[in-house]
């Protein structure tokens, strides 16, 4: 009795411990918005919208969600979700001094994926708002215009694919979600 008063006890921990780390996770709601209108800090909101709509768009996947496609040529929501990670990336490879870059191993999880995705998106939002001038992000292949209809087009785009998806494969996307306010409607 007691081993299993015990197994219990742990398994119950490990369970709200996992549940508190999500709790963690940015994007549950958009962030207040700033103050003063900036190149930075309407960047940095697009992020946070993207981060708003990625984090609902994934939250409660289920393992059947992740292996749907539409079609036989079509990416699964796994495939997408996977995409979406480089995107973030790029996004945030493209606006930090340090080219930082996280690795994108396939083996991961699902959860460690969606994490890093967020984390990425953040991360991306911070290092913006901080800017007046975005124009410092321009290189020698691309000005920082092409990372709005870039990347960040493409992985609101592809956000839109996983809702779409996850609706077929019958978990639809939580109603109570305000994309228009950036908070949850209790």
């Amino acid at each position: 009795m007691k081993k299993l008063t015990m197994m219990f006890a742990l398994l119950l921990s490990i369970f709200v411990m996992a549940q508190s780390e999500d709790e963690k996770l940015p994007y549950y709601e958009i962030p207040n918005h700033p103050e003063n209108y900036t190149a930075g800090t309407v960047a940095a909101r697009m992020a946070d919208g993207l981060g708003f709509r990625y984090y609902w768009a994934t939250e409660g996947l289920r393992s059947e969600d992740l292996v749907h496609k539409a079609s036989e040529s079509g990416r699964t929501s796994a495939e997408t979700i996977d995409h979406i990670l480089g995107l973030s990336n790029f996004i945030l490879s493209s606006v930090s001094k340090e080219g930082k870059r996280t690795k994108q191993d396939e083996k991961r999880s699902f959860e460690e994926k969606r994490k890093q995705t967020l984390l990425n998106f953040k991360e991306a939002s911070d290092i913006l708002r901080a800017m007046d001038d975005v124009s410092q992000f321009d290189n020698d292949r691309f000005p920082f215009w092409n990372i709005i209809n870039g990347p960040i087009a493409d992985a609101l785009w592809h956000c839109g694919q996983v809702v779409m998806l996850r609706r077929a494969s019958g978990n639809p996307f939580n109603s109570k979600v305000s994309v228009f306010t950036g908070k949850v409607n209790e």
